[in-house]
């Protein structure tokens, strides 16, 4: 039979309240106690149950982890560092998958059902409104690899998307080509609209290069796969900012699919620096988002906003670095 919380205080010798007192987060009891009861849980292998317990803090210390593209490998870095990390500081990931989810009612009602205490949303491609529906329902949420903004409605934590673009472009120039093109995620992401005006604005400066544009259904390897098949039915730039990793996967398969040599035939640069990007037969030039120091931040504020609800919002905006590897010609 399971071992309850009886037993503990008759093997401890103190009163059930006591016990309960000393698994709960910030009672009063004294460390004396609170050592004789974890003893006696120890020698019974008694384990404190979670949800009893948040019926009397009214803390249930879940957080709903929401993203909406299970597609891209990317999501599992992301979800392993964010579960690991939540854990580590005492608190519980709820996964919610809001994939083609549009109303952002929708998900407050669903998150509201499980009475967590936060909301990460963890999405580059979610409208900022779905993490504003949060904070407007007085839950304490984090929009993590949002859209950058000098007035935050919400904490935000990501990169400049924007600059992201402009580095991409510079990149392309500084290697001589002549002829280069956006390939983006959907056009309804803002991750991809940022990229989008970023690359475009940087090679305005250049009026003898051409430049292209195309977007792909999804951040995803067959929705970059299938738009470069298309593309490959007229006639190719000479380099492509694709703007996400997964995508210039797919756009490197139908590439060598159709006998195009990267990057003798045709260049690419990509964006996150996923694992695989790194991998010996993908060996993707990249834009490296620092993933690990973006969960970390966020992690953080999520933290501190349990603690303080009224927390005036702030956007933390990390930069980006160009990870050389074989997509792209060398520099002159």
């Amino acid at each position: 039979m399971a071992v309850t919380l009886k037993d503990v205080a008759q093997r401890a010798g103190v009163s059930r309240s006591a016990v309960s007192r000393a698994f709960t987060d910030g009672a009063s009891v004294s460390e004396k106690m609170r050592k004789k009861v974890e003893k006696a849980a120890a020698e019974l292998g008694y384990s404190p149950n979670a949800l009893a317990s948040s019926l009397t803090t009214g803390r249930t210390k879940l957080i709903g982890l929401v993203s909406n593209n299970f597609h891209n490998p990317v999501f599992l870095e992301v979800f392993d560092l964010f579960t690991r990390g939540l854990q580590e500081k005492g608190l519980r990931p709820l996964l919610v998958n809001l994939t083609d989810e549009t109303d952002p009612e929708n998900s407050v009602r669903m998150l509201r059902q499980y009475s967590v205490d936060g909301v990460v949303v963890a999405s580059s491609t979610l409208s900022p409104g779905f993490a504003e529906a949060f904070r407007e329902a007085g839950v304490p949420v984090v929009h993590s690899f949002g859209r950058q903004t000098s007035t935050p409605g919400v904490h935000v934590v990501g990169i400049d998307n924007i600059e992201c673009g402009r580095m991409a472009a510079r990149e392309l120039v500084a290697r001589g080509y002549r002829s280069v093109a956006f390939l983006g995620g959907p056009k309804t992401a803002t991750s991809t609209q940022d990229r989008h005006e970023g690359f475009m604005s940087e090679l305005k400066k250049h009026p003898d290069i051409r430049v292209g544009q195309s977007f792909a259904s999804a951040y995803s390897f067959e929705a970059g796969r299938h738009e470069m098949q298309r593309l490959l039915q007229g006639e190719l730039a000479e380099g492509y900012f694709c703007g996400d990793d997964v995508l210039s996967i797919g756009v490197l398969s139908a590439l060598q699919d159709a006998g195009r040599k990267v990057p003798q035939d045709v260049g690419i640069i990509g964006l996150n620096d996923m694992e695989m990007a790194g991998w010996q037969n993908i060996n993707l030039t990249t834009i490296r988002q620092p993933i690990p120091e973006i969960i970390l931040a966020s992690l953080e504020l999520m933290e501190a906003m349990l603690s303080n609800p009224d927390r005036h919002p702030e956007a933390r905006i990390f930069p980006c670095t160009i990870v050389e590897r074989g997509t792209l010609r060398p520099r002159p």
